[in-house]
């Protein structure tokens, strides 16, 4: 995996990059610059690799998939007022809102430029692929952001909204990888579904950490989604396991206004997490979600070599601890 990992990132760091403007493009190398896992694109290297395909051809796409999560965390922490990303301060924190705004906007141009390296039959796939992905990925956003507003939502409803603001572009990493190794349109699809389901399961680990991580790994602010009042599902599992005196107890706390201390709040919150079991419950409910992973990839017709890296990727992506 760091194998691939050194591959993509010895790409990107080889691309002749634009400096001027320098308000537009110094945004852009900034956050690219702040690094990360690389997952999604470290996934499409993964998935070529898996079906035979050569490692070369498939690191426009997996440009293409960093350069569009790139986007969506500019715009992300813009919507969300997060003053961190991997530890450090925010693009709109750093500069300006409208330079967030901009600067994400050029990402995802860039996203669509980087699969201009492939032959027509091809470009069209990826792109459509891509087009559809950031649609739903927009859809996912929205439902986040309506979800702040809604004293009711259900676990369903969440797990949608993951489904769509998460689990899709993973899903799409490993079909771009499909779709470069020439692989039809059923294989590409049944390696998508594993991707949806291993996206899922991230985000509910990533919902987890985000209460209960490590502060000095975890790269973002400790208890950003209680302070948002955001309904993850450690929220909804609080409220579906927790006794009546537990459950106004944390409707309470999410309809606060700005007067509470933050770490009173992000305290209180946990506790009641743990309290309820919201917390195990939730780490069950990943694991749930790695389990049909793994089932979903013993159908895939990857060579053994590529069963075993993804396999063992998908257990280091779930142990993680930031």
């Amino acid at each position: 995996m760091e194998h691939y990992r050194s591959l993509f990132i010895d790409f990107l760091t080889a691309i002749p990059k634009k400096k001027t403007p320098i308000g537009l493009y110094a945004p852009i190398a900034y956050i690219m610059e702040l690094g990360g896992k690389r997952i999604r694109p470290v996934l499409t290297l993964m998935a070529t690799d898996a079906y035979q395909g050569k490692l070369d051809q498939s690191l426009p796409a997996a440009l293409a998939v960093e350069l569009f999560h790139n986007f969506t965390l500019m715009h992300d922490d813009i919507m969300d007022e997060a003053p961190l990303r991997r530890g450090q301060e925010t693009v709109h924190e750093k500069w300006d809102l409208n330079t967030g705004i901009l600067s994400g906007d050029a990402l995802l141009v860039q996203a669509y430029q980087a699969l201009e390296a492939y032959p027509s039959e091809l470009h069209s796939k990826l792109t459509r692929l891509l087009s559809q992905t950031a649609l739903e990925v927009c859809e996912g956003q929205q439902y986040d952001i309506d979800f702040e507003q809604q004293k009711q939502t259900t676990i369903v409803a969440y797990l949608e909204m993951i489904r769509l603001k998460t689990a899709v572009l993973v899903g799409c990493a490993l079909k771009m990888g499909a779709y470069i190794a020439g692989r039809e349109e059923e294989e590409a699809q049944k390696i998508y579904d594993f991707g949806i389901a291993l996206g899922m399961a991230f985000q509910i680990q990533d919902d987890y950490l985000d209460a209960f991580g490590d502060p000095k790994s975890f790269g973002k602010q400790l208890g950003g989604d209680i302070i948002e009042n955001k309904k993850t599902i450690l929220y909804h599992k609080a409220l579906h396991l927790g006794t009546e005196e537990q459950k106004k107890e944390l409707e309470q706390w999410f309809e606060s206004k700005g007067d509470i201390k933050a770490e009173e709040k992000i305290e209180a919150v946990k506790q009641l997490f743990i309290a309820t079991t919201a917390a195990e419950a939730s780490q069950e409910l990943m694991q749930n979600y790695t389990q049909q992973a793994f089932k979903l990839l013993e159908v895939l017709r990857v060579n053994e070599q590529g069963e075993k890296v993804l396999r063992t990727f998908a257990n280091q992506l779930m142990q993680r601890q930031s």
